[in-house]
């Protein structure tokens, strides 16, 4: 992201036309400043496909994950590792998951905010 250095707005990438002949090129919309590109690289689209990762029981020797204190439904314990995903639209909060830091329970549970 470049600003313009005139007026300090964004530019944008846009066919500039000087002279009759086009080129690409960074414009301000406010003021007129463009900036001229010689060559534009672009990146490949990323595969849309949106798979819900939840930490398996392979994953269950992590222990990078953040811990707070809440009360574990299945043994009672007292310590939770937790992460966010978002598994619903954008426009919806995240869910909240908890595992259970006892090891022998290693419960997985989700609380949604």
């Amino acid at each position: 992201m470049q600003f313009c250095g005139k007026c300090g707005a964004r530019l944008k990438l846009k066919q500039i036309r000087t002279e009759g002949k086009p080129f690409p090129g960074l414009a301000c919309d406010r003021c007129g400043f463009y900036i001229r590109i010689e060559s534009v690289t672009t990146k490949p689209e990323e595969s849309s496909t949106s798979n819900i990762k939840v930490l398996g029981d392979e994953a269950s020797e992590i222990k990078t994950l953040p811990v707070t204190t809440i009360e574990c439904p299945k043994c009672s314990n007292m310590g939770a590792y937790w992460w966010f995903l978002q598994t619903r639209g954008g426009d919806e909060p995240p869910t909240q998951f908890y595992r259970c830091t006892n090891e022998k329970c290693n419960h997985t549970w989700r609380l949604y905010t």
